[in-house]
């Protein structure tokens, strides 16, 4: 006979690696749907890079839950994925986690605006950066256009993955 209180201690460490999980899943998911084929022009261009959202999300809310280690191998894999030059992406999420994990106390209390502010300023700066080590890649200049809508995209599309993430950390017993 197995004892309650056995099963229930099993059963809640469960639930707590679930949890404790689910900011690392739901940005892996991010990254596969931020890569899936979708069926109308220019979707490659005008999709956001979710994973970055949430990067950003829970660098502010709760880092330990996206360790650093794990945004760059996420970074990898999107970086492995979508064929653009290795280390790109994975720079990109580990930097801007390391940058909010230090200004998340700026973000903390504050009003929502504060926070899509913060990322509308993060996003550009991230985009850059993408633009330039592109162009290195492919030894030319690229045309940013593509970029600048997609950076455009990201930041107003914020709100929506955030409320998302929020209702996630609210289930994980976060901030």
């Amino acid at each position: 006979m197995v004892n309650a209180d056995a099963s229930d201690s099993i059963g809640d460490r469960l639930a707590q690696v679930a949890r404790n999980g689910a900011p690392g899943l739901l940005a892996l998911l991010f990254v596969l749907l931020t890569l899936a084929p979708y069926n109308f022009p220019g979707s490659a261009q005008l999709m956001p890079p979710l994973a970055l959202m949430a990067v950003f999300h829970w660098g502010v809310y709760r880092p330990d839950l996206l360790p650093a280690p794990l945004a760059f191998v996420l970074g990898l894999l999107q970086d492995i994925l979508s064929g653009g030059p290795l280390g790109m992406w994975a720079a990109m999420f580990f930097l801007v986690l390391v940058v909010m994990t230090y200004q998340r106390r700026f973000f903390l209390g504050k009003k929502f605006v504060v926070e899509w502010l913060g990322f509308a300023l993060v996003t550009p700066v991230v985009f850059f950066a993408i633009w330039l080590i592109g162009s290195f890649y492919v030894g030319a200049f690229v045309d940013p256009g593509a970029l600048v809508v997609q950076a455009v995209v990201t930041a107003a599309f914020y709100p929506v993955m955030s409320w998302l993430m929020s209702a996630v950390r609210r289930l994980v017993g976060g901030i």
